[in-house]
């Protein structure tokens, strides 16, 4: 299989095929409305607003599997994003990215780009820390961590990247604008 595909479900559940962004750049995250990450909204509609036009698509996937931190429902989290960060990018209905009702579409993710590690920092050694009290063994595992984990796709469909919450914004635009 190729991620083209896969659906989604949009906000208001209507399906939508990845076939539709064949042959531009996708960055696929998985979000939330309360997180210390959430301020990555503000550079993801950034990077949007930058390089749209030049064939990239964000696909937002709220998530609430992270300390409960994304308990609206699917228009709330639209609204706070649209009020809050002035998203623009398409966003999906509210949904599992792991465990048994995962969507289809991270189980290829994560097999495709497993998790490699939290980098260096503060903000790497805490969530290093947090996750070792609630899972002795997660370094072990192609699981989502956390919040606003990113998954690249370049224009051939290829997941080139994954990029854990705690890599540097810089870095993720880096790598994606050399895509496009």
């Amino acid at each position: 299989m190729s991620i083209y595909d896969y659906t989604l479900l949009d906000r208001k559940g209507n399906e939508v095929s990845l076939r539709q962004y064949e042959g531009r750049v996708l960055l696929i995250v998985n979000t939330a409305t309360g997180c210390g990450f959430t301020p990555q909204y503000e550079e993801l509609e950034s990077m949007y607003e930058k390089y749209h036009e030049k064939g990239l698509e964000i696909i937002d996937i709220p998530c609430n599997q992270f300390a409960g931190q994304t308990p609206g429902t699917d228009e709330e989290i639209h609204e706070f994003c649209q009020l809050r960060y002035h998203t623009r990018f398409q966003q999906m209905k509210k949904s599992d990215v792991n465990g048994e009702n995962e969507l289809p579409l991270y189980t290829f993710l994560k097999s495709r780009q497993g998790f490699k590690g939290f980098g260096k920092g503060v903000k790497a050694m805490a969530m290093g820390a947090m996750l070792s009290r609630i899972d002795k063994k997660y370094k072990e595992n192609p699981d989502i961590k956390w919040n606003f984990t990113k998954f690249l796709v370049d224009r051939s469909g290829n997941v080139v990247d994954r990029f854990e919450p705690t890599e540097d914004m810089a870095v993720v635009e880096q790598k994606t604008a050399a895509l496009l």
